[in-house]
């Protein structure tokens, strides 16, 4: 799920910013061209795409940092709704 989960996460922000590149380790804030507003797009996608809801306590930007920790996150959320 994790590899399938980073590729998806990967796609939906590369559409957004085409020319951008990353590792899927990198700070995607710290090289600038991600802002809050973003962020917020990216909750929703992730929500959507994973069939999942991401709780308060896990809304914080060090979940959404980089595609490794969205995907670890989606990981997280999907195993608290199987089990």
């Amino acid at each position: 799920m994790s590899n399938d989960a980073r590729t998806e996460i990967r796609s939906f922000i590369t559409t957004k910013f085409p020319d951008v590149t990353f590792s899927d380790e990198e700070d995607i804030f710290a090289l600038g061209f991600v802002n809050s507003l973003f962020a917020m797009e990216l909750v929703m996608f992730i929500e959507k795409a994973f069939g999942t809801r991401i709780p308060n306590e896990e809304l914080h930007l060090g979940n959404f940092r980089s595609v490794e920790l969205m995907a670890d996150l989606v990981r997280r959320q999907s195993a608290a709704t199987v089990g």
